[in-house]
């Protein structure tokens, strides 16, 4: 299984680059990598063209430029597929430091049959969160085409198993896999939760 990570936003709402922001002594870019390396035989950094963030040196992380610049996520999820020697990969933010790794496992075992799996609650999905087939791509880019960007869109155009509340709430009754990090506030927040032994011992 491959991991992409998404990592081109402009991070204007924090004002400087979330990526290497500290938490817990990490950049933030290193939690998720962290999390995700147990699970992947390669990690895809997708980034904004010119743009290099440093992290743990590894074999099995590389960098990638998104295809189409400032097109946004759902480029740079094309972007790592384009790049992934795996025919699915998990698809995460860079900002999303407490990724259940459980809950990920999950998604992948399940996703053999589907295009997509992605989690819903209450009708509200978590497309930076989720498992894309490459079989994902040409419909991608026939939205890239329409410049039609919104991830959602694709998901009236392939088979897609949605992973709701219930399912979720068996690895992630907090749902901090979908925290993600855009401003002050947040980071705040995030580098409370790092420091809560309880969580470290508990998140798997």
């Amino acid at each position: 299984m491959t991991s992409i990570i998404l990592a081109g936003g402009k991070s204007s709402r924090l004002g400087r680059s979330k990526p290497l922001q500290a938490i817990g002594g990490r950049s933030l870019i290193q939690w998720v990598i962290d999390r995700l390396t147990v699970l992947s035989t390669e990690i895809i950094i997708a980034t904004a063209h010119g743009e290099e963030i440093p992290c743990s040196s590894s074999a099995k992380i590389k960098t990638v430029a998104d295809i189409y610049p400032g097109k946004g996520p759902l480029v740079g999820i094309y972007s790592g597929l384009i790049a992934s020697s795996s025919p699915r990969a998990i698809v995460v933010g860079c900002d999303t430091p407490f990724l259940s790794v459980g809950f990920l496992k999950y998604m992948t075992r399940i996703s053999s049959t589907f295009d997509a799996v992605v989690p819903r609650i209450k009708n509200e999905v978590e497309p930076l969160c989720a498992v894309y087939s490459k079989s994902c791509l040409a419909h991608i880019q026939e939205l890239v085409g329409q410049n039609e960007l919104r991830i959602d869109r694709l998901f009236g155009m392939v088979k897609v198993r949605y992973v709701e509340e219930d399912e979720i709430n068996s690895f992630d009754p907090e749902h901090l896999s979908f925290f993600n990090i855009n401003n002050q506030a947040d980071l705040d927040r995030a580098r409370r939760l790092a420091t809560n032994k309880r969580w470290l011992l508990r998140r798997s």
